[in-house]
């Protein structure tokens, strides 16, 4: 057996070396829209046949010295038949566009997700992606507005899912991993999203009870697929918070293909306006290109390169926040000293070789590195006067604080560093058994060589008095005896830690359909095993493994009715990353042991006609009981591990989206979630976790003029109930259970396209453009004051700490320019 799979893995490798000498065609096969088409049949006169993937694309050999007729061929699509005559050796490239058939709309709506709907993953168009922009600069814009999924900060792209946090969801390109740096505490400092939107041919989301060849993490996948072109374009975007330029070509002989974008962000015009005012250059930029050179028929080689640069220099000044209540208003108003200069680097490179076998067997083999370089220096230096507010109309102090509860000076200090190293390489595999079976494998090692120092303090005086932490034993008499105890930091942090993680990592499964009695059935079941060690300087060697089971079950019933039901669960492991094995004291505990997670998910989509056009509702209802909990609180997108598994928690609700054509032509969705999430730590009972987002109402709608096609708008809405505000330092969570306000926003984006991709110019400067708008966008159009987090003062009287909010993006404006060539 193992001579058997050597000699197979070799082969992979022989395909370097071997060139086709058969006559092959291959392509694209797109839409009207230039939208790739899959599961198109194609059907050789000589009785050769393929389909095209996810992707539209296909690969056929055909018979030399011979003319052959092929036949291309869909549900929803007219035919299209071409005959050829190659010579031996010959490969050309073929992309044939096929016309709808309207007459066949209907039945294209009940098999054109199928794989999708047995999967339970969520596919957005990239049309809608490119077309939302939004202020979130990345596909997070529309994950938003999806139930179950949480984004209550426009400044970030980081998103929690069914009562999880930011950092249980994995992200693939092309299946390949990626990572995001490790430092980031606030939306401010991040920028940009891996993801660029220029590049994107699919995108699939799951938000739970995913498959085994899905990694370990508890919440969510977000499966991106760039695409592999077909011919010359470029595309660009231009607004006032930055701008891309893409660009895509292929070889003539159709062996080359490379797609590649640069992104440039500037947040200037909306931190300018938060309530603390200061000097800010924020400055992000990246640049990404996916390879693709076809050696063979047989064997292609791909590269997936990431450039990222994320610099955000702040100088404070001054801030005031009002809050309370109109019979007692009190504002806190602050001044300060000094400024903060943090800059994160990411560099990533992978390899996928894919080897195709023969028509059922394929075999991949995938290398990657991510390498960043971060550091986080600031010293700010804050005085603050909290107080009653005055609100006599006509006064000349309106709105000015006249009456002080508390003052007092804070100091916080950085400079936190951190070096990171992650190298992959991976084995994967799918076996086709029959046209229904399919049998799918990996195996992969992973080496994570992390150094990190971290040296953060804060000083915090209030009333003329050095605040000491809560454990601090000297008794302190002031003013009525001198205190002779050494002055000490309210928080004092150290650390220097050099860590070596090393994980094997390895799955199988199972896939199948077939049917029962008149229903069809789909089932899937695989296995996933991960083994890792903990080591470094300082740090006892440790060694763990855990064995995640998952399974999925759907049936589409024989009824006149579409409908499908789902049912999908397991056990999901959450193997502890660099960053949760780090306590609140910077010290890594190698104990740390996998988060675990049982999940159950039952599911229904029922698609069916409304108003002549296509719809779609989807209901899912789920359960997931956690153990082995490591507890941790979130500052903004900052997430701080106690680095113990002290702690059991559970998330139950239930997830709807109803999409489809509200407006002919377009693709809209409203969707509503109800969620709760709490935990029990050291067995003290049971509260609510940070991410407890109890209510969600989400929608995406587009529309145009009638008369003016060309003349489009779309509206994002999120409306998000409350999650606890999070505990001072050293606090007891169980204490403060205070929830933060809701969450209310509406994005509104117009714009006119000058040149639709569906017209052609011929006789004026419009033929240089594929296609080009120009466009006006509204955040936040209602200018909700929404918060992310507290900053908690302490007032001089009663010693009590308030918990002062702070507050997200205004009302912004922006006017964007998008041309395609």
């Amino acid at each position: 057996m193992k001579r058997t799979c050597l000699i197979t893995f070799l082969t992979c490798f022989l395909g370097l070396l071997s060139f086709a000498q058969s006559s092959t065609i291959r392509g694209v096969i797109l839409d009207e829209n230039n939208n790739p088409i899959s599961e198109v049949n194609i059907k050789a006169s000589s009785g050769e046949g393929t389909a095209t993937n996810s992707n539209g694309f296909y690969e056929l050999k055909i018979p030399s010295g011979q003319e052959i007729t092929v036949e291309y061929s869909h549900i929803s699509h007219e035919r299209v038949v071409q005959k050829f005559n190659l010579k031996n050796g010959q490969e050309i490239e073929f992309n044939p566009v096929m016309k709808l058939q309207a007459e066949q709309i209907a039945t294209v709506v009940l098999r054109s997700s199928t794989r999708q709907k047995v999967d339970g993953v969520t596919t957005i168009s990239p049309k809608v992606i490119r077309t939302i922009k939004g202020a979130q600069p990345g596909v997070e814009n529309i994950l938003k507005t999806l139930p179950g999924v949480n984004i209550s900060n426009e400044l970030s792209t980081q998103y929690s899912v069914r009562g999880g946090n930011f950092d249980e969801n994995l992200v693939y390109v092309n299946e390949i991993e990626v990572y995001r740096p490790f430092l980031i505490r606030s939306g401010n400092q991040e920028g940009l999203s891996f993801v660029n939107t220029d590049l994107v041919a699919n995108v699939d989301f799951s938000a739970g009870g995913f498959q085994s060849k899905y990694g370990d993490k508890l919440s969510s996948v977000l499966d991106i697929t760039y695409r592999n072109p077909v011919n010359f374009g470029l595309r660009s975007d231009l607004s006032l918070l930055g701008g891309s330029i893409s660009g895509e070509t292929v070889s003539k002989d159709g062996k080359f293909s490379g797609i590649a974008g640069v992104r440039y962000r500037d947040n200037s015009l909306i931190l300018n306006n938060l309530e603390t005012e200061g000097n800010v250059e924020p400055v992000f930029a990246d640049a990404q290109t996916y390879l693709t050179y076809r050696f063979s028929d047989k064997f292609h080689l791909n590269f997936l390169g990431n450039i990222s640069l994320n610099k955000y220099n702040f100088e404070p000044q001054n801030r005031q926040t009002n809050f309370g209540t109109l019979e007692e208003p009190v504002a806190l108003l602050v001044f300060y000293d000094g400024q903060e200069n943090d800059e994160y680097q990411t560099y990533f490179g992978a390899f996928k070789a894919n080897y195709f076998a023969s028509e059922d067997l394929t075999l991949k083999l995938i290398g990657s590195a991510y390498h960043t370089t971060e550091q986080e220096f600031f010293d700010i230096f804050a005085q603050y006067r909290l107080g009653e507010v005055n609100t006599n109309i006509g006064d000349d102090d309106l709105g000015e604080v006249e009456f002080s509860e508390g003052i007092g000076t804070q100091l916080t200090h950085a400079r936190n560093e951190l070096d990171a190293f992650i190298v992959n390489i991976e084995h994967r595999g799918d076996y086709s058994v029959d046209e229904e079976s399919t049998v799918e494998w990996s195996i992969k090692y992973t080496d994570e060589d992390i150094r990190d120092r971290l040296v953060e303090y804060e000083v915090i005086d209030s009333a003329g008095f050095s605040i000491r932490p809560p454990n601090f034993n000297l008794p302190n008499l002031q003013p009525y005896e001198p205190f002779s105890g050494p002055l000490t930091a309210f928080e004092n942090i150290r650390a220097l830690n050099r860590v070596k993680i090393q994980r094997i990592q390895a799955f199988a499964q199972y896939s199948k359909r077939t049917t029962w009695g008149e229903h069809e059935v789909f089932y899937n079941a695989g296995l996933r095993a991960h083994n890792w060690n903990v080591s470094g300087e300082g740090i006892e060697t440790t060694s763990q493994t855990v064995f995640s089971p998952r399974a999925q079950f759907a049936i589409k019933p024989n009824w006149d009715k579409d409908m499908l039901f789902r049912v999908a669960g397991g056990l999901y492991y959450q193997p502890p990353f660099y960053r949760e094995l780090r306590d609140s004291s910077g010290v890594v505990q190698p104990d740390v042991k996998a988060q675990k997670s049982f999940h159950i998910v039952l599911g229904n989509e029922y698609s069916f006609q409304m108003w002549d056009r296509p719809f779609k509702l989807v209901t899912e209802a789920y359960y997931k009981g956690l153990s082995d909990v490591n507890p941790y609180t979130i500052e903004n997108v900052r997430i701080r591990y106690r680095a113990k598994n002290n702690a059991t928690a559970y998330a139950y609700g239930l997830d709807m989206r109803l999409n489809g054509e509200f407006v002919p032509g377009t693709e809209s969705w409203f969707s509503f979630g109800y969620l709760k999430t709490e935990e029990n730590i050291d067995n003290r009972g049971f509260i609510s976790r940070p991410t407890d987002q109890r209510l969600k109402f989400g929608a995406l709608f587009q529309d145009y003029v009638p008369n003016m096609p060309d003349l489009k708008m779309y509206l994002n809405l999120v409306y998000n109930t409350g999650v606890p505000g999070g505990s001072p330092s050293y606090a007891d969570p169980y204490d403060f259970q205070i929830r933060l306000r809701d969450y209310r926003r509406a994005d509104l984006g117009i714009s006119y396209e000058l040149v639709n991709p569906e017209r052609r110019y011929k006789n004026n400067w419009k033929k240089a453009f594929r296609q080009l708008s120009i466009g006006f966008e509204i955040y936040n159009m209602f200018n909700n004051q929404n918060t992310i987090t507290n900053t908690w003062v302490r007032d001089v009287y009663s010693k009590r700490q308030f918990a002062i909010p702070n507050f997200l993006t205004p009302r912004v404006f922006n006017i964007r320019l998008s041309a395609r060539l």
